[in-house]
């Protein structure tokens, strides 16, 4: 098995945890899932919504769900690479991403973090230089 980094940081992320004691208190970590993986369809329903289909490629697959009121949308990819293309270009117009295995999601900030209860992922945040001074993106920082 080959090493990555990302599985280092999953490793000291855990050592760091291990020798904290983990006793003190829950956070929002705590509350995340494993990251879900699976078709569209299989990620729409972990999420409960019915995809309505924007995208259908090859390369790309992409729906939009509603969560209550609000909408987002829900992106599988045939490859990593081709899911990394789409974030990098994506995130220059702002937003909030949840991200796993070739899917996103992305969305207003509440709704993604919910369905991070859900689905698991990681949050990344898009550029606030696309959306000037009415930015929802508090931090402006890249994800």
């Amino acid at each position: 098995m080959r090493v990555t980094r990302p599985m280092l940081a999953l490793t000291g992320a855990v050592a760091a945890l291990a020798l904290a004691g983990c006793g003190a208190g829950s956070s929002d970590e705590d509350q995340v899932p494993p990251t879900a993986t699976g078709s569209l369809e299989h990620l729409a329903a972990e999420a409960k919504c019915e995809p309505n289909m924007q995208t259908d490629a090859d390369t790309i697959r992409q729906a939009l769900c509603k969560k209550g009121g609000e909408k987002y949308v829900l992106a599988t990819f045939a490859t990593d690479r081709g899911q990394r293309e789409w974030l990098n270009t994506a995130k220059d117009y702002g937003g909030y991403y949840l991200v796993g295995r070739k899917w996103v999601a992305v969305g207003e900030e509440r709704t993604v973090t919910a369905l991070r209860s859900t689905l698991g992922g990681t949050m990344e945040e898009g550029s606030e230089h696309m959306n000037p001074g009415g930015s929802h993106n508090q931090g402006g920082h890249h994800g």
